[in-house]
């Protein structure tokens, strides 16, 4: 079976664990050539080394828009072009009761999970209007889909993240450029397993909690969102534009409660947060 992304060029914020680790080296299998961006530097070049002379690694606070625009930047003088921007970097970010939400923190959250994905969508368009083609990706959640499962400050970013979304594609869509999100359900991933289990290394918890709302009877994986991220990557969507892509299990549709107003970890439910 061909590469379904050979010889196309990405930008993975968020890269050097969980999903876009994930992703990175999906996309490398795939045949494409990827920059690992992430605050944390050392584990963004331990992935990029791992995947050899077709990754590259550079440090990228997402919150920083010089930041973001020096990683599409690293694509291009490297390659020649970007095919894929996938904004993917993540924090749970502000937890407690509307009431108690520091302020600070909520500034926090929509930096990191919302004005960052405004940076990626700018800077890869500079790059592919005059292409006149290109994919752009955004992981949002189903928090932001169905609302309650999160965070406010959380919710609110991934919300705005689907509107956005909505609004690039119609702009960019005259030049050949798609633009979708991702709404991830519960992932098992260490900042996942942060939040529902105060521990990162708790994978367990976060895969039985996986299970137990997928209603599908099995725990997602890292790998289901970094498939997903292939085929909005690929020429296979092509006439799929402005779309949020929802990979839970179908526990969307599902129903159930969640708690999120505890600034415990325990109380805090996990929706898609780790990218």
């Amino acid at each position: 079976m061909a590469e379904r992304l050979q010889g196309k060029i990405a930008v993975i914020t968020g890269g050097a664990s969980g999903i876009g680790a994930e992703t990175a080296r999906e996309f490398v299998r795939q045949g494409a050539k990827v920059v690992v961006a992430d605050i944390q530097a050392s584990l963004a070049h331990e992935v990029a080394s791992s995947l050899g002379d077709d990754a590259r690694a550079i440090a990228c606070d997402v919150t920083d828009e010089a930041h973001v625009e020096s990683a599409i930047a690293l694509a291009v003088s490297t390659w020649g072009r970007l095919d894929i921007m996938f904004n993917n970097a993540g924090i749970i970010g502000a937890v407690g009761s509307i009431a108690d939400t520091d302020s600070a923190a909520w500034r926090k959250s929509i930096d990191v999970l919302l004005n960052s994905v405004f940076y990626g969508c700018k800077h890869a368009a500079k790059v592919m209007i005059p292409q006149r083609s290109g994919h752009i990706i955004s992981t949002t959640s189903i928090a932001g889909v169905i609302g309650g499962l999160g965070p406010h400050g959380y919710t609110a970013a991934k919300t705005a993240v689907v509107g956005l979304t909505k609004s690039v594609a119609s702009e960019l869509a005259q030049y050949g450029i798609c633009v979708n999100a991702i709404a991830p359900g519960t992932i098992p991933t260490p900042l996942t397993a942060q939040a529902v289990a105060g521990d990162p290394t708790r994978l367990d918890v976060v895969i039985e909690h996986s299970r137990a709302r997928s209603g599908m009877g099995f725990a997602a994986a890292p790998s289901d969102i970094a498939h997903a991220a292939v085929y909005l990557a690929s020429d296979e969507s092509r006439f799929v534009n402005g779309h949020t892509l929802v990979v839970d299990g179908g526990r969307s549709v599902n129903g159930g409660s969640a708690r999120f107003a505890s600034s415990d970890a325990g109380m805090v439910e996990a929706s898609g947060s780790d990218h």
